[in-house]
């Protein structure tokens, strides 16, 4: 009896997979267009220098399709796509048109119309760094700042305009699902606990590798799995007054909207035509992104020592993409100016008056400075600027956590070592204090 022939394996079905955007393991890009008109979406693939226009593309096993014309986001505008790849002459060219598109509908400063014109092109050119700046309006009602963030948001790479979500949780999927600008009003969320969530995305959303981790009921159990979202990428934003968190403060580069009257070229009203002329610069950008994504990189020689390295995060990025000269200077001076601003704000605060004691202190001393000395020395100098009461604890924590001088018992009194001088040369440059350039004699004599 014949034995029966094996069967043939089955073929697995191809699996169709919703894609926004991607590297292929062949290196060949994918962008998704979106055409509101038709509607219709489609994929640019580009590869070798050369792209072409797809309804959708293969990776293996898995057949690459666009998001439908119909998604909720693309029909409602949440999120922009270009409809097509249109040329656009030189980069300098392209700088201009979106400078002059800004300058048509905004008014800003005029720094800040070409600082915004380069962050519009850093956006569709970010994957190819590891730290991003912030770009912050900051007005009261009525200053103009939801007009930029809609003018200049509809340039960037795939805008994902948050102010109308009605709560923060959508925006964790929205940014891990599309990659793109996040523009968001932060007065648009009233509550604290949102808030919270906002801080928590734009704390972690400047630098690769720092997804913020969520725990969601998956399955009928409810069982619960933390997933990690990736937030990183591009941020417009808009706020009415200062973060409270100085780390991210220093992340943004800020504009004051309202200080001046409108100029009276810029329209009350936006026309008809302006999103039409934003699709095209969108359509230009695309093709930007297509040459140049794998040639912007941060350029090490950019960075400038005399500024602190979070600056140097914020700004390398920006003067990475800028290959004008004079616009390049002028982002340069911007940083030094961020740095003594910076340096100002922070003479201002306590550690800066407990510094300024410690450092008098020092130069006295061959033994070491007592924190009790140190509090005594500051009773009387700032006992009434302050509503609560100095103790010998509080002033240690400061020297301790905010100023990082370490303090051991001698004697059994807790004293800064003269070994902990060294540091304060640094202390005085952070912290905007005049002083000695240097004080090691009194620490080399000991020892």
């Amino acid at each position: 009896m014949a034995g029966t022939p094996p069967r043939k394996p089955e073929t697995r079905r191809d699996r169709a997979v919703p894609v926004v955007s991607a590297v292929l393991r062949n290196g060949t890009l994918i962008e998704t267009i979106y055409d509101p008109v038709t509607p219709a979406t489609a994929f640019i693939l580009a590869t070798g220098g050369t792209w072409s226009r797809e309804a959708s593309t293969r990776e293996g096993e898995r057949q690459l399709v666009p998001y439908s014309p119909h998604n909720n986001l693309l029909r409602n505008g949440v999120v922009l796509f270009p409809s097509g790849a249109e040329e656009y002459g030189s980069e300098r060219e392209l700088v201009e048109a979106i400078r002059h598109f800004l300058h048509r509908y905004v008014d800003v400063s005029l720094l800040f119309e070409k600082l915004a014109s380069y962050y519009v092109l850093l956006s569709w050119v970010y994957d190819g760094f590891n730290e991003l700046p912030y770009l912050r309006v900051r007005g009261d009602p009525g200053s103009g700042k939801t007009r930029l963030l809609l003018i200049l948001g509809s340039l960037c790479y795939k805008p994902i305009f948050a102010s109308g979500a009605s709560t923060v949780s959508p925006l964790f999927r929205l940014l891990d699902t599309f990659r793109g600008t996040l523009v968001i009003d932060e007065g648009d969320f009233r509550f604290s606990d949102e808030r919270a969530e906002i801080v928590k995305i734009l704390n972690n959303g400047n630098a690769r590798g720092f997804p913020v981790l969520r725990s969601e009921a998956t399955g009928k159990r409810g069982e619960f799995n933390p997933r990690a979202y990736q937030v990183f990428g591009p941020k417009l934003i808009a706020t009415r007054g200062f973060f409270e968190d100085r780390a991210l403060e220093s992340r943004c580069l800020t504009e004051e909207m309202g200080g001046t009257r409108l100029r009276d070229d810029v329209p009350i009203n936006l026309p008809a035509d302006w999103e039409s002329e934003a699709l095209r610069l969108r359509n230009q950008l695309l093709l930007f992104r297509l040459r140049n994504l794998r040639k912007c990189r941060p350029d090490e020689r950019l960075v400038d020592r005399t500024i602190e390295p979070r600056l140097n995060q914020v700004f390398v990025p920006l003067l990475s993409v800028i290959d004008d000269a004079p616009t390049r200077a002028e982002l340069r001076e911007l940083a030094r100016r961020y740095q003594h601003d910076l340096v100002a704000d922070r003479g201002m605060e306590m550690e800066a008056q407990v510094l300024e004691v410690v450092n008098e202190l020092a130069l006295t001393s061959s033994l070491g400075i007592a924190i009790k000395d140190i509090t005594r020395e500051f009773i009387t100098r700032h006992a009434d600027d302050y509503d609560r009461k100095i103790t010998t604890k509080w002033i240690g924590t400061i020297v301790r956590r905010r100023l990082g001088l370490r303090a051991a018992k001698i004697h059994g009194i807790f004293t800064i070592g003269v070994n902990e001088f060294q540091k304060l040369p640094r202390l005085r440059e952070k912290y905007g204090l005049a002083g000695p350039e240097e004080h090691s004699d009194a620490a080399g004599d000991v020892g």
